[in-house]
């Protein structure tokens, strides 16, 4: 790596040339030195127009480098090439593609996509190659990613796992609703690689139990949705404590003036690789808007849950889940509910029985519009139609991943029709609109809905081994073919970071 030192502060040269004559600030056409801290400026050129409520995207001054067609082309540990093909990865996504023999390079990256485009390998491959034979000191990790949710934390926790273990580099989860001293034990243990939702980091770091001056590739995942949360103040004062000179990759779904902010203030001459997720979401999804009168809406709701296969439904408040949820179980319909509220544990259990398909139907807040991967899913059903076009192409991202088709689904009342045109011309779709009334044959070709069996469920939770006991343990033996079955009424849990 090449730097030069201005003002006594190091500067990292992105074309391996001393930068010390390119800084500027502003939208100039000289690019940015990185000097860090709250002062930062960060100026790309000229920029391309806005899209719909988003931020126009900087230029690249330096040229970036092409895209690849296959991962034999980048320039990548053999281990993590050979873990690829265990994991049956063949070929890299459009987003892997273009931004991975920039980000290999040390290139600071700004990516836009769809949810399930694939940016999950763009970052995590880049930043397990650069880190690859590198030994972290305790409490020091070597590279950072910032997501907003815990689901979103064990979604990435879980694809990287196997890579960064292909490379022998130790990956450590920190996130809320989970034991602090358990995750305060990793660090010292030493990690090379931490993801962490801002707030259980800033404890953390707060607790004297982690420092981040040796972070030297810092991701933020999803960086939109950190601004939605409020979490911008603890985003900025946890990059202003990574290397100033380190790597900054920025990927999101959907890219507003709050996330401009960031780009602005931490990336330098990034690469810049977008893919509409409007667009992307029209070539793989089908879009309806179902026309129903309100007292027709829930019989219609329900025999869309009835349908066969398995379905994510998503509601405005957690009340009203509750409320839909129990409807479903008295109707015969295998249905858990997902909002704030619960402890982790059980949200990890519904997401699991969700994804075995021991739970068919869950019914949400926006809290699982990000960070929950389901393979197979082809139908997403707004009960409650979303006010804003981000929250619609974030909950339709929950189908149609990764290459798949599905379908999203908007009920859509009499009172509520004009803003929902509003929020289609924004998120750039045009949807199929059909008038429906429940029973009807036009409901179930679009959905698979049908009547539902009317005999109340119960979702019971999985059957545990237990482990065999001494005859002396707490006085009495226990057969080791003991098991315990315990009924659990699904009645929601939740997402707080």
């Amino acid at each position: 790596m090449n730097r030069t030192y201005t003002n006594d502060r190091p500067t990292r040269s992105r074309d391996g040339r001393a930068d010390a004559g390119r800084g500027g600030s502003g939208y100039g056409s000289q690019a940015p030195r990185r000097t860090g801290g709250p002062a930062r400026s960060g100026g790309y050129g000229r920029r391309s127009a806005a899209v719909q409520g988003e931020f126009a995207l900087p230029r690249t001054i330096t040229p970036a480098l092409p895209a690849v067609d296959g991962f034999a082309d980048l320039d990548m540990p053999e281990q993590l090439l050979a873990e690829l093909g265990r994991q049956g990865v063949t070929a890299p996504f459009p987003i892997q593609g273009a931004t991975l023999p920039n980000s290999l390079a040390g290139r600071d990256v700004l990516g836009r996509g769809r949810t399930g485009s694939g940016k999950t390998l763009a970052f995590g491959l880049a930043l397990l190659a650069r880190t690859a034979g590198q030994r972290a000191e305790p409490r020091q990790p070597l590279g950072l990613i910032l997501v907003p949710t815990r689901e979103l934390a064990q979604q990435v926790t879980d694809a990287l796992t196997p890579y960064a273990r292909s490379v022998r580099l130790r990956l450590a989860t920190v996130v809320g609703g989970m034991p602090i001293g358990r995750q305060a034990g990793a660090l010292r243990g030493g990690a090379e690689v931490l993801v962490a939702t801002p707030g259980r980091l800033k404890d953390l770091i707060d607790r004297g139990e982690c420092r981040l001056n040796h972070v030297d590739i810092t991701v933020l995942d999803e960086a939109d949705q950190m601004a939605d949360m409020g979490f911008m103040p603890q985003v900025t004062a946890l990059l202003d404590q990574v290397r100033p000179e380190g790597q900054r990759m920025l990927f999101s779904a959907t890219l507003d003036r709050n996330v401009d902010l960031l780009v602005r203030r931490y990336l330098t001459d990034p690469v810049v690789h977008s893919v509409d997720p409007s667009a992307g979401a029209v070539t793989t999804m089908e879009h309806h808007v179902l026309h129903v009168h309100g007292a027709d809406k829930h019989a219609a709701t329900t025999q869309i849950a009835a349908r066969d296969g398995r379905v994510i439904m998503f509601l405005d408040t957690k009340h009203a889940v509750d409320r839909l949820t129990q409807d479903l179980l008295n109707s015969g319909v295998r249905a858990a509910a997902l909002h704030g509220g619960k402890s982790q544990p059980q949200r990890t259990r519904t997401l699991a029985q969700f994804k075995t398909g021991h739970v068919t139907v869950l019914v949400a807040t926006n809290v699982a519009a990000r960070g929950i991967h389901v393979d197979n899913l082809d139908l997403v059903v707004n009960v409650d139609p979303p006010t804003d076009h981000k929250d619609y192409l974030h909950r339709g991202g929950r189908t149609a991943r990764a290459g798949e088709s599905g379908s999203v689904v908007t009920l859509v009342t009499p009172n509520q029709r004009r803003g929902m045109v509003r929020v289609m011309s924004d998120a750039g779709i045009r949807p199929q609109t059909t008038q429906i009334r429940s029973g009807d044959e036009a409901l179930s070709r679009i959905t698979g809905a049908q009547a539902p069996s009317g005999i109340p469920v119960v979702i019971t939770a999985p059957v545990v081994e237990r482990p065999k006991r001494s005859a002396t343990s707490r006085g009495r033996r226990r057969p080791a073919s003991a098991t315990r079955r315990t009924p659990v009424r699904q009645s929601g849990f939740g997402a707080v970071a």
